[in-house]
């Protein structure tokens, strides 16, 4: 199989409060936080913050099976500015029908925000590729979940409960050995669980001039499958 590349980008703005800021640089890699996320959510101070979570993997010849999965919640309270990315790479390189490679890799990014002006950018990104990897599964998997309140707003012990056993079954399924076609099904379904959750939790928030909202930003790459 020749090389082939695909990347999908998700850039939206979040309701009217919500417009494009310039918070990411194109080289970012790894992980940053501005800000202590839990601490600032509890305080309700209005301040910017910046985050960035990623899942790399790459299958080859040495490394034939790589599976990686992140469910990170980022709780950022009262903010003003806030740029959030998600990303999942996942590379099948060098293997071949008879000795074929693996490779996962899935992101569950979950953010809270609050503010009726909150100047928000929120970017989604998966990209799978098969380098020369005929019948190798890769897949990988970006779901970005941005819950957005007037006021400060913070999961309760029951929701983080709910969504640790997601992040449970999501750990299971990413180190599972089902066919990729399948592992997409069964994935999107836990982002609908968890969805769910989430509009149940904010169900209960302090209402505003807006409305608590969740937003969902999905992006799925691999192979076999498009």
């Amino acid at each position: 199989m020749s090389s082939h590349r695909k990347a999908r980008s998700s850039n939206r703005i979040l309701t009217q409060r919500a417009v494009r800021i310039g918070l990411f640089a194109a080289s970012v890699a790894g992980v940053a936080t501005a800000v202590p996320a839990q601490a600032q959510a509890a305080t309700g101070t209005a301040h910017a913050a910046v985050v960035l979570d990623h899942v790399f993997t790459h299958a080859d010849r040495a490394h034939h099976t790589q599976a990686q999965d992140s469910f990170t919640v980022r709780q950022f309270g009262t903010v003003n500015a806030t740029g959030v990315r998600n990303q999942a790479n996942a590379v099948s390189a060098g293997c071949s029908a008879d000795d074929h490679c693996r490779s996962v890799a899935l992101s569950f990014q979950i953010v809270t925000v609050a503010g009726e002006h909150t100047h928000l950018n929120a970017v989604n990104l998966s990209d799978a590729a098969n380098k020369k990897c005929t019948g190798c599964q890769t897949l990988a998997g970006a779901y970005q979940f941005v819950v957005s309140t007037p006021t400060a707003f913070s999961l309760d012990s029951n929701t983080r409960s709910q969504l640790d056993d997601i992040h449970r079954r999501l750990d299971a399924l990413t180190h599972s050995s089902l066919p990729a076609a399948e592992l997409r099904t069964r994935v999107d379904a836990l982002a609908g669980e968890v969805t769910g959750v989430l509009r149940d939790a904010v169900a209960h928030a302090p209402k505003g001039a807006e409305q608590p909202d969740v937003t969902l930003h999905r992006q799925l790459d691999g192979w076999p499958g498009h």
